[in-house]
């Protein structure tokens, strides 16, 4: 996976050379990458939550979601013009942010994490877009095989970066379930949704994060870290000089290109 990143070119399945693979394993996978990025002197930024919509995993012929970590290198700034060509399958997908104010953890014992303790530790939501890129096949070329979740967490939930734009807002200033956002491709309307599409509310892809780590012992959510908590819309295609423009009206707008 990590020469895959780096060369931009993508690999064979996980589960088509270890057939055999569980959940934990891939895991374990993409654990040991993120272990290798961090020797290298990244800095572990924040969490990924993905295939929480509907919509999502119809498109990934997926139903469970998954999760992967954001590291420094991975956060780009709206505005800016990226290379198509040093991401594996590059798309976008359409999203909310969320900033955290405090640690949140899922208690091992008593009630259950809910919204409110969620935005209870939240300092700002914000507008956001990840990047995603398939570093092994997402439909094998020779076999025709579809990549199953296992695969897709074994690629670090196929989290390439993350670009927020437009307004941080409080988190109670607003309805999160619904906030919109309209995505343009070179002026093209591409896709729309509202965030009620992740779970019913964006903050529960968030608390089914939170129960993961408590239940695996695999990782924490932490002050100052930054939760992509899943896309409210299918991913838009990325081509070399593609231009992007993210509407999230009363929350702003940005954009971003591909050479």
């Amino acid at each position: 996976m990590d020469e895959a990143e780096s060369s931009a070119i993508q690999i064979r399945q996980t589960t088509s050379v270890y057939p055999g693979m569980t959940m934990v394993d891939a895991y374990r996978v993409q654990q040991a990458w993120r272990d290798r990025k961090l020797a290298r002197g990244r800095t572990l930024v924040g969490h990924k939550i993905g295939l929480t919509s509907r919509a999502m995993q119809a498109a990934m012929n997926i139903t469970t979601p998954d999760s992967g970590f954001l590291t420094d290198d991975m956060v780009f700034v709206p505005g800016s013009t990226l290379e198509a060509s040093q991401f594996c399958d590059p798309k976008l997908e359409i999203e909310l942010a969320f900033m955290l104010a405090e640690d949140l953890e899922a208690p091992p014992d008593g009630p259950e994490l809910t919204v409110d303790d969620v935005l209870d530790a939240t300092e700002y939501v914000v507008p956001a877009v990840e990047l995603i890129a398939a570093r092994s096949y997402r439909r094998d070329p020779e076999t025709g095989r579809t990549r199953t979740v296992i695969d897709t967490i074994s690629d670090n939930a196929a989290d390439a970066g993350i670009i927020c734009g437009g307004e941080r807002v409080p988190p109670r200033s607003v309805d999160l379930r619904w906030v919109g956002a309209l995505g343009y491709r070179n002026g093209i309307i591409e896709e729309t949704g509202v965030a009620a599409g992740v779970l019913d509310h964006p903050a529960n892809g968030i608390i089914w994060l939170a129960n993961r780590y408590r239940d695996t012992g695999t990782g924490r959510l932490e002050a100052g870290q930054t939760v992509l908590a899943g896309s409210f819309t299918r991913p838009i295609d990325v081509r070399p000089g593609d231009e992007f423009y993210f509407d999230y009206g009363p929350l702003g707008a940005f954009t971003l290109g591909f050479d």
